[in-house]
């Protein structure tokens, strides 16, 4: 049976380009919303953490109906650290719409969603949206669309892919970048015309795939997934099996089926070949198994996700703070949140620790961790953090590191700066091309090497440069490098930060807090431009004499504290030093707290790296 009145489609694109906001105009062509209906912008980012941040991190479903046909659609992250989202999301439909931004043209997340939708032969059409930008390069990004297909070693027919210019802010889309467009019609008519409509057989046994794993706490795990084969009913006893694992499957019985219509899941009684369906009452399901009939047992291949290259510890808050901020402080709540996270993110990899108190935690990138660890936070978790490190490989008896590919896109004046910082941190030059008055610069560079450059980037660019990177491959080891060109200031006592203390302290190097903060010793409160650690007294009074005031004399001037993002304080952070996060708080600070034992560490430890120097010349 062939589903005419159905179309399973997913907009892919890289960061930025506008996926969320072209689903928005769809939604509201497609009769999801009145007329008079008052919408927000960004609809599909229903989490707090992606609005606040403008970004995608977990992929939605939604469906709009043009002239009498459902069109399923998946709004998919363009971040690189969510790429596993993206990759598990293309099994659930039969075709993609790519997004590329008319004036940054393909990107390094382009390449890659592409690449896994070319693998999976779906068929592609191609938006340029944002068409209405004054920078926009109409004619010269739809050739390098075409060459991008042909570097993936696209098909001839994915190269005969249609091509439609868009604006998805006015919601309006056309077959020509020079046509006055009035709605999104032509990429409707497109979606039906060009991606195939599903089918199956609807009376074989039932067969379906799991792509993605929702949580409730009424009903508990739901599962959503494409049915591949058969109708599936409520209260329907079902097997459920794995690709990897063929032999162990177990069975269940559902309580709920719902299908979904624009931003609701509606209840439905029983689905059929191709429909994109939630179900629950199988606590035991999990992203990759098969929902199959009791009778014939039979699992779906499912894509194999990237490894993560980037790990983390994640361990119980043992600072002299630790249990004042957090509702959830202990191992075991630690643990129960962390593996509750493999349930629905197949990107990550958690293991126990060296100790009882610490986890191994695995993720794509900074962002991909960072955001867990924001998440828990604001669930009332209270943890520390260690400093990001890669994960190593040996291939072929060679010790093997992740690399990352970097494009980068600054003013011309800065590029000097950018090249230089690049090549202090073992950055290859693959490319460098000039667009007006912009450099655009293609790197291989180690994934270590670029910790901590991000923030130092905006800072040589005047915030005008544009960095972004993608997993390259993993290449030979490149031996040590300094990851840090700066110090930090760290409280030599324990006790509240006055304006005196911190304004002494200020001139040593740039703060991270103010007056009036509770500090603790060995907490770190700012950095220091050198390579050195310094201990400051920022609790330090201005004692009152027989002859003056305790603020008689001059009137302090405070500059403001650097306040660092999670992701900022994993990049900044030393291998001696933790972050600890609670739900009010952030603090960095040292593994060895008190001063003198941490200075007699110090000292062995380079004790220690002479004796090896000694030994080895």
């Amino acid at each position: 049976m062939v589903r005419e009145d159905l179309r399973n489609v997913a907009i892919i694109a890289h960061v930025d380009h506008g996926k969320t906001t072209l689903v928005d105009g769809m939604l509201k062509q497609g009769g999801i919303f009145r007329d008079n209906q008052e919408t927000q912008t960004c609809v599909m980012d229903s989490g707090a953490l992606e609005r606040e941040r403008g970004i995608t991190i977990l992929a939605k479903n939604t469906a709009v109906h043009y002239n009498g046909t459902k069109i399923n659609i998946v709004d998919t992250p363009g971040h690189a650290d969510f790429g596993g989202e993206v990759e598990r999301i293309l099994k659930m439909v039969n075709g993609v719409v790519l997004l590329v931004d008319a004036a940054e043209g393909p990107m390094p997340q382009t390449r890659f969603v592409l690449q896994r939708a070319l693998e999976l032969n779906h068929p592609v059409i191609i938006v340029i949206n944002k068409i209405d930008k004054p920078d926009a390069r109409l004619d010269e990004v739809g050739d390098e669309v075409l060459e991008l297909f042909l570097e993936l070693g696209a098909t001839d027919e994915q190269l005969d892919s249609p091509m439609i210019w868009c604006s998805g802010r006015s919601g309006t889309a056309s077959y020509s970048p020079y046509e006055e467009a009035t709605d999104l019609r032509p990429l409707f008519d497109t979606i039906l015309q060009y991606i195939p409509a599903p089918e199956g057989d609807p009376d074989g046994p039932v067969q379906m795939l799991v792509s993605s794993i929702d949580y409730n706490d009424y009903v508990g795990r739901i599962g959503i997934g494409r049915i591949e084969r058969g109708v599936l009913h409520v209260n329907e006893e079902v097997s459920i099996c794995n690709w990897h694992n063929p032999n162990l499957s177990s069975k269940a019985r559902l309580q709920a089926l719902y299908q979904i219509d624009g931003l609701r899941r509606i209840p439905v009684e029983s689905a059929t070949v191709g429909d994109i369906v939630c179900f629950s009452g199988c606590e035991s399901i999990n992203i990759g198994d098969t929902i199959c009939a009791p009778s014939c047992v039979e699992p779906l291949e499912f894509v194999k996700v990237s490894e993560p290259t980037l790990a983390m510890t994640i361990s119980v808050n043992d600072s002299p703070f630790a249990g004042r901020e957090g509702k959830y402080v202990t191992s075991r709540h630690l643990r129960e949140r962390l593996y509750k996270e493999l349930l629905k993110d197949v990107s990550l990899r958690v293991s126990d620790g060296e100790t009882a108190n610490c986890f191994e935690v695995c993720g794509r990138g900074e962002m991909h961790l960072s955001i867990l660890v924001e998440t828990m936070r604001r669930e009332g978790y209270e943890m520390a953090l260690s400093t990001p490190r890669v994960i190593m490989k040996t291939i072929d008896g060679v010790k093997c590191e992740p690399v990352e590919r970097v494009f980068i896109d600054v003013p011309e004046e800065y590029s000097g700066t950018v090249i230089e910082k690049m090549g202090q941190r073992k950055g290859m030059l693959v490319d460098m091309q000039k667009h007006d008055n912009r450099m655009r610069i293609e790197y291989t560079i180690p994934t270590r090497c670029l910790f901590g450059y991000r923030s130092d980037f905006m800072t040589d660019t005047r915030g005008e440069g544009i960095m972004n990177s993608i997993f390259d491959s993993y290449q030979p080891y490149c031996g040590e490098i300094i990851r840090r060109f700066t110090g930090s200031l760290i409280a030599s006592e324990t006790g509240q930060s006055t304006s005196y203390g911190v304004f002494n302290a200020q001139d040593r190097g740039t703060m991270f807090i103010s007056n009036q903060v509770e500090v603790y010793e060995g907490m770190v409160v700012g950095e220091c431009p050198k390579v050195e650690d310094i201990a400051v007294n920022v609790c330090k009074k201005k004692h009152l004499t027989a002859i003056r005031s305790t603020g008689a004399d001059e009137a302090l001037i405070l500059t403001p504290p650097k306040i660092l993002s999670i992701e900022e304080a994993m990049e900044f952070i030393a291998d001696d030093e933790l972050i600890e996060v609670t739900p009010k708080s952030l603090r960095i600070r040292k593994k060895i707290l008190d001063n003198s034992l941490r200075l007699k560490a110090q000292a062995q430890i380079k004790a220690q790296r002479a004796a090896k120097d000694t030994a080895h010349s």
